[in-house]
């Protein structure tokens, strides 16, 4: 299982690296959606940092589904998921290597709006190993729950448009949790300010990660 997720990992990073999608056209799009969001929000810099958390979430969930989108599309094409099904692939394997290569784009993504943040927002971050804890659960659910989803909508013509549907609000658990760890971090508080929303995050990829390592096989087969 491992072996093959290593595998399955591998080749969708290195098509990625190739086309440069995640870079030229998803991390930019995050992008203007926090500058769009700071526009809406008006220049009172005050209201822009005590928004950053949610704001920074919102953004990772709209780059998610494109980064999810695209993962599913690669395989659309040319027949290329029927070849992974009868290649004699671990669907376990494969499961945990398609979702540890959108993680991997997703911590790409993470640190750069991270970074939008603090400059277009004028966010404060007084506890950093809280919101790289955050991140880092948060990344693992939105990889695992969009690996998932994106496999039921792989098979419909109306995927591009059913997949935020049916993704946005699953990973919602996701976006309460990582603003609340944020919130913490930046007030400053002590790691138990914020030590619940971390035990739903673990929660929360616990389950995805176990449904996804026993049903993405039968899942494959039906969509």
């Amino acid at each position: 299982m491992w072996r093959d997720a290593a595998l399955v990992a591998g080749k969708d990073l290195r098509i990625e690296g190739r086309s440069r999608v995640g870079l030229s056209q998803v991390a930019p799009f995050g992008i203007v959606a926090l500058a769009l969001f700071a526009f809406a929000l008006g220049p009172d810099r005050a209201i822009m940092a005590k928004g950053a958390p949610g704001l920074f979430w919102v953004a990772v969930l709209f780059c998610t589904v494109l980064a999810v989108q695209r993962s599913v599309s690669v395989e659309s094409a040319d027949g290329a998921r029927d070849g992974l099904r009868l290649s004699g692939i671990d669907p376990a394997g494969l499961f945990l290597g398609k979702a540890a290569a959108i993680g991997a784009q997703l911590v790409v993504l993470e640190a750069l709006l991270a970074a939008g943040v603090v400059v277009l927002y004028g966010a404060r971050i007084q506890v950093p190993w809280l919101v790289v804890v955050s991140c880092a659960l948060g990344t693992v659910g939105l990889a695992t729950t969009g690996t998932l989803y994106g496999a039921l909508s792989s098979g419909l013509r109306v995927r591009e448009t059913l997949l935020p549907f049916l993704l946005l609000p699953i990973v919602a658990p996701v976006l309460l949790a990582g603003t609340r760890i944020w919130q913490a971090a930046m007030l400053g508080g002590t790691p138990s300010d914020g030590s619940q929303w971390l035990r739903l995050l673990v929660v929360f990829d616990a389950v995805y990660l176990a449904i996804g390592v026993i049903l993405f096989g039968p899942i494959l087969e039906t969509a």
